[in-house]
């Protein structure tokens, strides 16, 4: 997985490069056509700042609709990772966010798929009489990022840290989970309409 999202980004910036340098050496004769007018030499500064380039995390939640405020499944400390396992499962989700009881909003950590296999499967531990928060990554290891943060900075730290999920925080608060789909498809959608872009240039 790791190694297929670098060859998406790579993949994406040797394209995006082969279409630039088809500009740079385009027929001198027909350039004065093409860059006369002040406003279309603007174009593709525009271009840029729309591009897969200043895509945020921010934009992947709007783009998920009304189920993102709650795309993140929650339990607490307490519950027992059996239980969290339990909700994992019929969500179709491989994380969970952890907080405090009683307190929604106050990230408390996370468990992931891996932590269970890790902590319970692997050392023959008890599910049911485990606490999650005995077995979560508490919150001063995770990382996280913030709406505003960049789709690529957000794949560079999943890739760089091997996550799948990672917390949005905002003010102190949790507002939302995004996996490394989300920002796989994300990427994917940008570069495509980046390409339709550039070509529409072109022509």
């Amino acid at each position: 997985m790791q190694a297929a999202i670098r060859s998406l980004v790579s993949g994406g910036n040797v394209v995006k490069a082969s279409m630039l340098q088809h500009l740079r050496v385009m027929n001198p004769a027909i350039q004065p056509s093409v860059f006369c007018s002040r406003s279309e030499s603007t174009q593709p500064s525009r271009m840029e700042e729309h591009g897969f380039e200043s895509t945020t995390i921010s934009d992947i939640m709007k783009a998920k609709g009304k189920s993102a405020d709650g795309s993140w499944l929650w339990c607490t400390t307490d519950d027992s990772v059996y239980d969290a396992v339990k909700s994992m499962t019929q969500h179709n989700v491989g994380a969970l966010v952890v907080v405090k009881p009683g307190e929604q909003q106050s990230l408390a950590g996370i468990i992931t798929e891996r932590d269970y296999l890790r902590k319970i499967i692997v050392q023959g531990r008890s599910s049911k009489s485990t606490k999650v928060g005995d077995i979560m990554t508490e919150e001063n290891k995770l990382i996280t990022v913030t709406p505003e943060t960049k789709v690529l900075r957000a794949m560079q730290l999943m890739t760089d840290n091997r996550i799948r999920h990672i917390p949005v925080i905002k003010d102190k608060g949790m507002v939302g989970m995004v996996s490394i789909g989300d920002v796989v498809r994300a990427v994917v959608s940008e570069h495509r309409e980046e390409l339709n872009r550039l070509n529409a240039y072109i022509q």
